[in-house]
């Protein structure tokens, strides 16, 4: 090779590493921190010229190199591989009065130890409902990756685990440990579950029955690229066998895998006591149904590493590690019939009337299909076995046929939409182009009891239900949003059963709803395409309503997040005579119509951008968004570098870790209220 040559090769093995740096570098940015730095355009101009390199020089190619994702072939059979330190199951507890006595027989053996009252720290970590894995790496290197099997003995499953882009091909370290074994949890998203379930029955294939499933099947594919097809995520949460590294604390732990680029959930949190545990554990099973992932309970975990060595394990379960388990949130029943309920708009809606069954703790009987469309593509069939799904407060959902169902042979017909509208008789309509079959009766009662149980929702009047919504209806005493206005509290407490100071309350609750927003009340007025944000940034841009009545469609487009064809459904809406007869009888009743505090990019939080988490001590998220605005700023739901404040209350989530991580200013609510009167920087 003469020198010439050899120089230029030179070159192209140096600018093969600069490029698999920044493509592992924004691999983490995006898959890991969700705070991408480049545009995808960008990301895969920085693909194509790595394999291009690697194509003219294949002996550049590295099993790390960001290329061999996906590179591998299919293998024939999963290995059987040995872990070389157990993976351990769990013991599980089911309430505070278990959870408690985990903790003191802790104490007793320790005491037993010649330890006395010792005082511990615990690590608290979600429970992700996935398929438990474990990643060796050499040198820094990934080298093999293996299921849990039964702890001792797992299969081999590198092919699939690589094609994974959370999981680092390499450590991110100077001078990384001859050995390690990181531990963690494969799993799949529920957007990302519903997914491949449509995907599979459009392809008349059987059904995943919960993420779970999915994920094990995905992880256990012969082929990568299928494996690949099927988005699986990860979290780091602990250590194996290691040589030339030790870690004191569990907490220590985490942090390792944080700096090395490994997925840690950033809800994890060190605690000091029995009552913070169990208070974090009940505040994961209140908000299990909020999160895109499925967990199943809450792992507890001492924290001091020389605690967990005196310990040690009974049977195949650490004696300092414990599983707060929550009642699980799918099941199987049968389906006994289809109903349909007209939306606020006449689009009809099906639902599952179901054998009562048991879900998270809860009798369920009914559950949403979504529309007609979604109805088609899980292609259930009543009188068959269904899965229905319930995460925390959700409505309960039918996500598919129980397997068995899908693959017989002979099954009832499939459900349709009905001919008239089963709560006014009306014939019913499918516009072209709609996902929806429609009621065309603009007086339908399901259709205004929609709308009406809309208006006070998105109006905040604590105290009117469905239910009081409904009873108001049969009184005859509310047709219109308007008529809510016109209730008296004598009346409500002589007819409705109400008493005088519940009367009292719910006549002031609606009284103070008229200190909503004009933003707000556009929202709830029910206009088909307009909700909070749009109904904000239509309040923002016309200022007043009777600039907005008198807009044309081109007008109403100039707003942003509007499109023509949502511009001119607007429009004809708002030149609706009801609608316009609405209106003038809401402000007549004293509802806002004009917009309050400065025109867009003025005031003192012009062009600043907010993130609101956790709870404030005297201002709603909804007010709270309400006073940013109306200062002239924005609030979004993500943290970024283009975030110039996170707003943090009580228990803050994950936003706030995001914050500190990219050097976000925090500040609570004194301080927002300090940026609206000015006086912040």
């Amino acid at each position: 090779m003469s020198k010439a040559s050899g120089d230029r090769r030179g070159g192209v093995e140096q600018r093969a590493g600069e490029v698999r740096r920044a493509l592992e570098y924004h691999n983490y940015r995006y898959y890991v921190l969700d705070d991408p730095e480049i545009e995808d355009d960008q990301y895969d101009a920085l693909l194509d010229e790595l394999r291009a390199i690697e194509r003219d020089h294949p002996e550049l190619i590295s099993p790390d190199s960001p290329t061999q994702r996906v590179g591998a072939e299919p293998v024939s059979e999963l290995v059987k591989v040995s872990h070389l330190q157990p993976m351990l199951s769990l013991g599980t507890v089911r309430s505070e009065e278990e959870l408690r006595s985990w903790i003191q027989r802790m104490r007793n053996f320790l005491a037993r130890e010649g330890i006395e009252a010792p005082q511990f720290e615990f690590v608290a970590e979600p429970k992700i409902d996935g398929l438990a894995i474990s990643l060796l790496y050499r040198d820094g290197v990934l080298e093999r990756g293996a299921t849990r099997g039964n702890g001792e003995v797992g299969e081999d499953v590198t092919h699939n685990l690589r094609t994974i882009p959370s999981i680092p091909l390499r450590l991110e370290m100077r001078n990384p440990p001859a050995l390690i074994e990181v531990r963690g949890e494969a799993y799949m998203s529920l957007p990302d579950f519903a997914a491949l379930n449509e995907r599979q029955a459009a392809a008349g294939l059987s059904t995943f029955r919960n993420p779970r499933n999915s994920a094990a099947g995905t992880i256990r594919q012969l082929d990568p690229k299928l494996a690949s097809q099927r988005p699986l995520s990860f979290w780091a949460y602990g250590v194996g066998a290691a040589e030339a590294i030790s870690f004191p604390t569990q907490w220590g732990t985490l942090q390792w895998l944080r700096e090395r680029r490994f997925p840690v959930h950033p809800d994890v949190v060190l605690l000091s006591s029995e009552e913070e545990v169990v208070e974090r554990c009940r505040e994961w099973e209140a908000r299990r149904g909020s999160l895109d992932f499925e967990i199943d309970g809450v792992v507890i975990k001492v924290n001091d590493a020389e605690f967990q060595r005196r310990l040690g394990v009974v049977g195949r379960e650490p004696r300092w590690s414990m599983a707060w388990k929550f009642a699980p949130t799918t099941a199987v029943t049968k389906l006994n019939e289809i109903g349909w309920n007209p939306g606020k708009f006449g689009d009809l809606h099906p639902y599952a009337v179901l054998e009562p069954v048991t879900v998270g703790g809860v009798t369920v009987k009914l559950a949403t299909l979504h529309n007609e469309e979604d109805l088609a593509r899980k292609n259930i069939r009543p009188g068959e076995d269904v899965i229905v799904l319930r995460a925390g407060d959700v409505i309960p959902q039918v996500l598919s046929p129980a397997p068995h169902m899908a693959e017989r042979s002979i099954r009832p017909d499939r459900p349709q939409p009905p001919a008239n509208c089963p709560i006014c008789g009306t014939e019913t309509v499918k516009p072209d182009g709609s996902v929806f079959t429609k009621c065309p009766n603009r007086n339908c009662p399901g259709r205004r009891w929609q709308l009406l149980k809309h208006f006070v929702g998105a109006m905040d009047i604590d105290g009117l239900g469905e239910k009081q919504v409904s009873l108001f209806m049969e009184l005859g005493w509310v047709q219109t949003a308007a008529d809510f206005y016109r209730l008296d509290p004598g009346q409500i407490e002589q007819r409705t059963g109400f008493g005088e100071v519940s009367a009292r309350k719910l006549a002031a609750a609606i009284e103070a709803s008229k200190r909503q927003p004009f933003g707000g009340v556009l929202y709830a007025l029910g206009i088909e395409e307009v909700g909070e944000v749009t109904g904000r940034n239509l309040a923002n841009q016309f200022r007043t309503i009777d600039a907005l009545l008198s807009a044309s469609p081109d007008e109403i487009e100039a707003t942003p997040g509007v499109g023509p064809k949502m511009a001119t459904l607007i429009h004809d809406q708002l030149a609706d005579p009801q609608m316009r007869a609405l209106i003038e009888d809401l402000r007549g009743q004293g509802l806002r119509f004009e917009q309050e505090g400065p025109p867009p990019g003025e005031g003192p939080l012009a062009d600043k951008t907010f993130v609101l988490t956790g709870t404030l001590p005297n201002l709603t998220r909804e007010q709270a968004t309400e006073r940013i605005v109306a200062a002239g700023g924005k609030v979004t739901g993500s943290v970024s570098r283009k975030t110039a404040y996170v707003v943090a209350g009580a228990g803050p989530g994950s936003k706030l870790v995001q914050a500190e991580r990219l050097g976000v200013p925090v500040i609570d609510e004194d301080g927002l209220r300090e940026l609206v009167d000015g006086r912040g920087t």
